[in-house]
């Protein structure tokens, strides 16, 4: 048994679950005041490469609203983006949430953070090598 390939796991497993667990409080607070403040849904999911280049579901927060203009199309981020949502983000309470995809094995706690899928074929052979581990 390696780190690599279990200890690593086992450290994601332990963490994120006791994480979990200590934060619910937290989380469930956070979730009402979401749900008060931007309305359903309460998580933002968006497709992220994992490891091997998977596509997995990266839940957060919401931080934005979901205001259009008369054509239907989404206001710019700066405007949709709330008061709130600024406070989730500065002080990265949005992305609690990410604990249940390290739950899933989907993401590490240790490790390069998943860019947007749209960046994959912009990689260079140096930069791909973050899709190699969680």
């Amino acid at each position: 048994m390696t780190y690599r390939s279990h200890g690593k796991r086992l450290f994601d497993l332990v963490a994120a679950g006791l994480g979990l667990m200590v934060l619910s409080p937290l989380l469930a607070g956070l979730a009402w005041l979401v749900r008060q403040r931007l309305g359903s849904p309460v998580l933002f999911r968006q497709k992220r490469p994992g490891k091997d280049g998977e596509i997995f579901e990266l839940v957060k927060f919401r931080t934005m609203t979901d205001e259009r203009d008369p054509s239907g199309q989404l206001y710019p981020d700066e405007r949709r983006l709330t008061a709130f949502g600024k406070f989730l983000r500065s002080t990265s309470l949005d992305e609690l949430p990410e604990l249940f995809n390290v739950l899933k094995g989907e993401m590490s706690l240790v490790g390069p953070r998943p860019l947007l899928v749209q960046y994959l074929d912009r990689y260079d052979d140096f930069q791909r090598r973050r899709l190699e581990v969680r």
